[in-house]
């Protein structure tokens, strides 16, 4: 039996787990996550994690499996990804990746350029020179370094910034030269199929600002409160989550709790504009494309073949 590998793709809040969850009923699969703050196992509530009766239902990889204090970047996560399918290949399982973040799903099937791995003490430094010198000057910096790298690069990718200029600080070489080395593909993706939503922005804005209420409801605070008595420098990935820095101030007394969620929507609205900005512009092959919410859409009207 010849299995297809399956991803489900589109910004955040559009519903994409639920829809996964149908599919892998449906086509005899298994789930693996291409979230990158969903890796992490303090953030459940914030990140949106499948719970625990969904993943009951059908077997969920890389959900919650790396502590906080990991750095995770797209080249672990291949690792990780590449591993599941050929194990779920073997097994006549069809691979089902669901998730938002695109540099992930870019680097499976495009293949990785290898970097050598950059250490926690520059990944810091980084981040002081940013709050140092401000993220305008800090872009302008970073252009000036390596302006090939930064040529298509809108000014709020921070995390892409931060990167070009951590490769260039560390391996005295510039980013744009080491993306000239040849791709390496970690696993053989034979056939696969992209189903993308894209639903109408101002519409994925509402769910979001409904499901920041939600999250707060359900007692989001109470993590963010779990998660600071770690004690996890603030560079770190998953204090950056969105909902961790806001929560963070509200705890400190800085805003109120209506700031706060305010806050969180504001900056989860900002990542549904650049995830569909980075969908619209990106060159990998859809197999289909949707601007509805996978809610909205019958599974059974698909046609999949």
């Amino acid at each position: 039996m010849k299995t297809t590998t399956y991803f489900v793709l589109g910004p955040t809040a559009s519903g994409k787990s639920k829809f996964a969850l149908s599919l892998a009923s449906k086509l005899n699969g298994e789930i693996i996550n291409a979230d990158s703050m969903q890796i992490y196992s303090e953030l459940s509530i914030l990140t949106a994690r499948p719970t625990i009766n969904d993943q009951k239902k059908i077997n969920h990889h890389l959900y919650g499996f790396v502590k906080g204090n990991i750095r995770f970047n797209a080249q672990k996560w291949c690792e990780e990804a590449s591993k599941i399918i050929n194990y779920l290949v073997d097994k006549k399982i069809n691979p089902i990746i669901v998730g938002g973040t695109g540099l992930y799903i870019e680097s499976l099937i495009n293949g990785i350029v290898s970097i050598p791995s950059i250490p926690e003490k520059v990944k810091i430094k980084s981040d002081k020179l940013i709050s140092k010198i401000g993220r305008e000057n800090f872009f302008n910096l970073v252009k000036e370094l390596d302006s090939e790298a930064m040529k298509n690069i809108s000014p709020n990718d921070i995390h892409r910034i931060r990167r070009i200029w951590e490769v260039n600080f560390f391996t005295k070489k510039k980013f744009s030269d080491w993306k000239k080395n040849k791709n390496k593909k970690l696993v053989n993706l034979k056939d696969y199929k992209i189903l993308l939503f894209l639903p109408e922005r101002n519409k994925n804005y509402k769910r979001v600002d409904h499901r920041s209420h939600v999250m707060v409801q359900n007692g989001a605070i109470e993590e963010v409160k779990n998660l600071l008595k770690l004690n996890y420098n603030n560079s770190l990935p998953i204090m950056k989550a969105h909902g961790v820095p806001e929560i963070q101030s509200y705890l400190k007394n800085e805003v109120s709790i209506e700031e706060c969620i305010s806050k969180i929507q504001q900056v989860t609205r900002n990542y549904v504009k650049r995830q569909h900005t980075w969908w619209r512009s990106s060159n990998l092959s859809i197999f289909k494309k949707f601007d509805q919410f996978p809610d909205e859409i019958d599974l059974k009207s698909i046609n999949l073949d």
